[in-house]
């Protein structure tokens, strides 16, 4: 009898760790899509002032945060007619979002690196009408550990599209080049609710003519890299990416589109 229940004990345990590992993997896979409905949800807002979308979630070990400060800097240079240097044009500073399932619940490998979406990526910007404007990938670092503790995280982080266009008449050609990169801010608001609510707060548009060449730049700035977000846990094929203006236009313009989005945790629409 006392051996019986010994096993039967030890088979309780055991199915009682397997369900729960269970749901904790169920929890990742389902903010795996979560988290790229909230990339896609960036790009709704960012362009229009006031816009709001709330995005919500449910899960039993993982939850939403997003980075104490900036965590990704974009910078863009700009060659113009007539120079052979690149020149300082504009700097965008973004935070990120990272949905974290503690390792203790699931845990996938360290060093667990998954490009989510889009699926396949080798440059910074991406291009064309239907181009997303965010980054979402899995990312498991253990060694040395991360400040804020041991994740199985998903992370959504602003990327920059890229449109271009000409116009020809019977005096010139012009070229145009459009960059649109959205910038999260951290709200001051924070609920208990499991969502995400972003609000398209502001848009800066800069103009630049008569340009040759753009240089698509990322840094991290040192508080963010002293918490281990630094070039190793973005993976980026390049920390920089040129973009040419053909040959055979009489002038090229950029047309540089920067949407603030402001991002609340745990608060309702």
């Amino acid at each position: 009898m006392g051996t019986t229940i010994a096993l039967l004990m030890v088979t309780i345990v055991f199915i009682n760790n397997r369900l729960w590992s269970s749901v904790a993997e169920s929890d990742f896979n389902s903010a795996r899509q979560y988290m790229q409905t909230v990339g896609l949800q960036i790009d709704d807002v960012a362009w229009t002032m006031g816009r709001k979308e709330t995005v919500r979630y449910a899960s039993s070990y993982g939850s939403v945060s997003i980075s104490q400060t900036e965590a990704i800097n974009y910078t863009i240079y700009v060659k113009t007619q007539g120079s052979s240097t690149y020149q300082y044009f504009a700097n965008y500073a973004s935070h990120i979002l990272l949905f974290n399932i503690p390792t203790s619940k699931y845990s996938l490998a360290n060093g667990y690196y998954e490009q989510i979406y889009p699926q396949t990526s080798n440059t910074i910007t991406f291009s064309g009408t239907s181009a997303p404007v965010a980054r979402v990938f899995a990312r498991e670092i253990l060694t040395p550990p991360m400040a804020d503790g041991s994740f199985a995280r998903i992370v959504v982080t602003p990327a920059a599209r890229v449109l271009s266009s000409s116009m020809n008449s019977s005096s010139s050609k012009v070229y145009y080049l459009k960059l649109y990169l959205p910038v999260l801010e951290a709200g001051s608001a924070h609920g208990s609710a499991q969502s995400v609510t972003m609000t398209g707060a502001s848009i800066v548009t800069r103009t630049l003519s008569k340009i040759t060449s753009i240089n698509v730049t990322v840094t991290f700035p040192l508080t963010t890299r002293a918490q281990g977000f630094d070039s190793s846990f973005f993976r980026f094929s390049s920390l920089s990416q040129v973009i040419n203006v053909p040959v055979g236009y009489d002038n090229a313009i950029l047309e540089l589109y920067g949407g603030k989005v402001e991002t609340v945790l745990g608060v309702q629409s």
